[in-house]
């Protein structure tokens, strides 16, 4: 055999674009396979979309104990044979729908208190109207507030209630307890708005530099659409298309899409703000922060939060964006009370009352200092 004939042979160009068209149409038929399972999944998102609205949320068994037109009181069917002596009463927000607190039976905030043994009622906003553009918190902690404290009161035969209120209900609820302590045993508040010269967040940034005057006297209300807007520029990627691709991602994991659906109806969920309120909330709280100088007017009385004394237990959310955890922690020291807890969380405003991590981290200790001082 001669050196020559001892050497391979090398391929020629015809040979080497024969063995390469294979590989090629390999590539071409995964591309190809890719491309139809991403329409298919792109598909099955918008069809999911288009009947997001019809999706269950707020199942917890329940009866309207109070149905007026500014609110439903609800009360839960207890999960036990023997209950807490003290009801708890939430005030939700003004903002959203409260079914957030019983968006599905594995991350109910309310479900999970009725499996502790506790007796549970909440307020129920209803959608204001163009009358009651002049409505204000005097009417809402003064009046609609403590109607439905009156009627846990008399309906469970007790002189106290805990009040749980959440966001700005919760707000709402230590404003309530200032003026009508008597009635209130215990105060639970989740991320409530306080010290607004310590909220960092966008929201904040935006309500200091609002024209509430102008705004209420063209639109009346604050609309729903405005608030959602505004909602959608805290995190405008996160709320915009990286969402949606996440959604198409996981398309087809069942509790991946039933979790998103829910959170999403409940973000486009939001009723308008009685104008009289949204002044107060924007003038008051955040401009001029008058809440923790105990300088905010309601009505006619001043609140003072140095007079609430009874038991607080005040939960923030380190990674909060709609509420900074430093305007929240504030109200500890502003109350005159000797109990008081001041319990921090590694999540978010949703994520502290929506979320396994809520479940399995925030509810188990919240339920154990309700119990503690509800008998």
């Amino acid at each position: 055999m001669t050196q020559q004939e001892s050497l391979p042979k090398a391929d020629s160009p015809a040979t080497s674009v024969q063995a390469e068209k294979p590989e090629v149409k390999d590539v071409v038929e995964l591309a190809m396979q890719e491309t139809k399972e991403n329409l298919r999944k792109v598909e099955k998102a918008r069809t999911i979309l288009h009947n997001a609205s019809s999706i269950q949320v707020g199942q917890t068994p329940h009866e309207v104990v109070e149905d007026t037109r500014t609110y439903r009181l609800l009360h839960y069917q207890p999960m036990v044979a023997n209950t807490a002596k003290t009801p708890i009463l939430t005030v939700y927000a003004l903002i959203n729908k409260a079914y957030v607190l019983d968006l599905q039976p594995d991350k109910s905030w309310i479900r999970n208190l009725l499996s502790q043994g506790l007796d549970v009622y909440m307020i129920y906003w209803k959608e204001p109207t163009s009358v009651d553009k002049y409505v204000t918190f005097d009417d809402y902690v003064n009046v609609y507030i403590d109607d439905c404290v009156d009627i846990v009161r008399s309906k469970n035969k007790v002189d106290q209630v805990t009040l749980h209120g959440y966001c700005m209900g919760a707000t709402m609820s230590a404003m309530y307890t200032s003026f009508h302590q008597e009635k209130v045993r215990n105060l639970a508040v989740l991320a409530p708005v306080i010290d607004t010269s310590k909220d960092t967040t966008v929201i904040a940034n935006m309500a200091r530099h609002m024209d509430v005057d102008k705004m209420l006297d063209s639109i009346g209300n604050f609309p729903p659409e405005q608030l959602y807007a505004l909602y959608s520029a805290l995190k405008p990627f996160k709320q915009g298309m990286a969402k949606y691709f996440n959604l198409v991602q996981n398309i087809d994991n069942d509790s991946f899409v039933g979790n998103f659906l829910r959170i999403e109806k409940w973000l486009y969920d939001t009723p308008a703000i009685c104008g009289g309120v949204f002044k107060q909330w924007i003038d008051d709280v955040y401009r001029n922060n008058l809440l923790i100088k105990n300088e905010m007017m309601i009505g006619n009385k001043r609140v003072d939060l140095s007079k609430i004394t009874v038991p607080l237990l005040n939960l923030v959310a380190d990674e909060d964006h709609l509420v900074s955890p430093e305007c929240s922690s504030p109200l500890n020291d502003a109350v005159s009370s000797t109990d008081k807890r001041l319990m921090h969380f590694h999540t978010g405003h949703v994520g502290l009352i929506a979320s396994s991590y809520s479940q399995n981290n925030v509810l188990p200790k919240v339920g154990q200092w309700l119990k503690a001082r509800s008998s």
